[in-house]
């Protein structure tokens, strides 16, 4: 018998079943293949399919096959968790949100409703499973759900959500999926619109993507549909609760302690120092710690998309954009803030990223007298960082000659550190590098440190190189002796001790 009479013969058997196959089975919020696939299913056109070999079907909907397949039905404990969040939120309502009432305080409250919730339903329930549920509802009312576990583990540097049921993790450098998954799209949403509510921000249709940062500092990133395609993406870089220090990066091999000594060196006599890398790298990471080197007298103010920057001085002024309202308006720059902070009286300026026109204000701002600025910047060599902040600068639209702002660059940057990410998942800053000058049309660089790549690899393909010393003396050495700055010779790889 061919396909089309079995199928035939099955809606003879189960009666007449026009809705599920007619127009009217499409709503209007473009659900209709789900939504045709269920009412198929309950009109029993299609058998349940077993488990593929990808891992058991979903609960409704399309299995791995795009076969069609009856919802799976909760287990007691499952169930038991969907009543009890939905009850919570019956009997506290608005006092989940207030903004009068302490974490604390309602995390507590939200503990004494659950029990009494769990208390009046006749589900036996052993103690583990008991406060699995309190933990679980507890994380998807106050919380980030299912994430609540990723974030509490300190070796987790990265989280990617693609779609509900789709999330990897970075873990030492190494890209792996973890089992953590959201119950549907709704559920994702909630914790995303829970995320970017806290720190003013929106995510809509009309306003598709943005940028936020947990309560931590952790950057974040949510673009959703009609943009990503295969449901809402959240990308979660993880910051330290505590923040790192020039120590730790010498221990994790980023850097050597005499690379250290030079860029603590360089910032104490106010050079102007720019972080380059690709995405990912650690630029910030790094930045912080070139932050840690300011004299604690000194005014910083720092501006950044989203505050992520973790400095330890107490005269500090942090300056973060804002994008348009609803209506298009109230929108505030980098480029905004950067102008701005000139009339704040800044000892420093730290800019944490220069991806925009405000790489001018930044350039036009470390050359009048506010020296000892620091920026980043997304480029792969300290020689395409230049090119791309020649870029940036075009981008401001003052149609400047090329010439004119290379002058700019070399008379504004000092020294680049580039940071990369290496195949084996290390940070590594592999080059520190002088602008030393112009030659004709040419910026002039020079490296002070390289990584030595000739070392190999180890059996477990480890890296075995370290930065060293190329052993030129970088012209701004002058600066360090003026200062009364010492620096042992043996940073140059020299045997002269030419600072006293």
């Amino acid at each position: 018998m061919k396909l089309s009479e079995r199928l035939g013969a099955r809606r003879a058997d189960v009666g007449d079943t026009p809705d599920a196959f007619s127009p009217a089975a499409y709503p209007d919020d473009g659900s209709a293949p789900a939504s045709l696939a269920t009412r198929a299913v309950e009109a029993g056109a299609f058998p349940p399919l077993p488990a593929g070999p990808g891992g058991p079907a979903p609960a409704s909907g399309l299995n791995q096959r795009g076969r069609p397949v009856a919802p799976q039905a909760l287990d007691p404990v499952g169930k038991l968790k969907e009543q009890a969040t939905i009850l919570l939120f019956e009997r506290m309502g608005s006092r989940l949100n207030e903004g009068t009432l302490d974490e604390e305080v309602i995390s507590g409250l939200v503990r004494e409703e659950l029990n009494g919730i769990i208390e009046e339903s006749a589900t036996p329930l052993t103690s583990e499973e008991r406060r699995r549920i309190i933990r679980e509802v507890e994380d998807d009312v106050l919380g980030l759900g299912p994430l609540e576990a990723l974030l509490a583990d300190i070796t987790i540097t990265e989280i990617m959500v693609n779609g509900h049921d789709t999330v990897y993790v970075e873990q030492k450098g190494k890209l792996t999926r973890s089992p953590v998954r959201f119950d549907d799209e709704a559920h994702l949403r909630r914790v995303i619109d829970r995320i970017v509510s806290k720190v003013g921000r929106r995510i809509d249709e009309a306003s598709p993507l943005v940028d936020a940062r947990l309560m931590d500092g952790s950057r974040v990133n949510a673009i959703i549909p009609p943009l990503a395609i295969n449901g809402s993406t959240l990308t979660i870089r993880k910051f330290s609760k505590d923040a790192l220090g020039v120590n730790d990066l010498i221990g994790f091999g980023t850097m050597t302690p005499d690379m250290a000594d030079l860029l603590r060196a360089c910032v104490q006599a106010r050079l102007n120092i720019l972080v380059s890398g690709g995405t990912g790298t650690g630029k910030t990471t790094l930045l912080n710690v070139l932050s840690s080197f300011i004299p604690s007298n000194e005014r910083i103010i720092t501006i950044e998309d989203a505050v992520e920057l973790q400095l330890q001085q107490d005269h500090l002024v942090r300056l973060e954009s804002r994008p348009a309202n609803v209506e298009g308006r109230g929108e505030v720059t980098i480029r905004d803030l950067v102008k701005n902070s000139l009339r704040m009286r800044p000892d420093r300026i730290v800019v944490g990223e220069c991806r925009g026109a405000e790489a001018l204000d930044m350039l036009q701002a470390m050359n009048t007298g506010h020296d000892g600025s620091l920026s980043t910047i997304h480029a792969n060599a300290p020689r395409d960082a230049i090119a791309r902040l020649e870029t940036l600068v075009l981008m401001a639209g003052m149609d400047l000659p090329l010439r004119a702002i290379r002058e700019q660059i070399t008379s504004a940057v000092d020294l680049i550190v580039q940071i990369q990410r290496l195949r084996d998942g290390t940070r590594r800053v592999v080059a520190v590098t002088e602008v030393h000058g112009m030659e004709g049309q040419t910026v002039t660089l020079q490296d002070i440190f390289l990584f030595d790549y000739s070392a190999g690899i180890d059996a477990n393909g480890k890296f075995l190189g370290r930065p060293v010393a190329t052993g030129v003396r970088p012209r701004f050495a002058e600066r360090f002796e003026e200062l009364g700055i010492y620096l042992s010779p043996r940073v140059f790889g020299g045997n002269q001790d030419w600072l006293r």
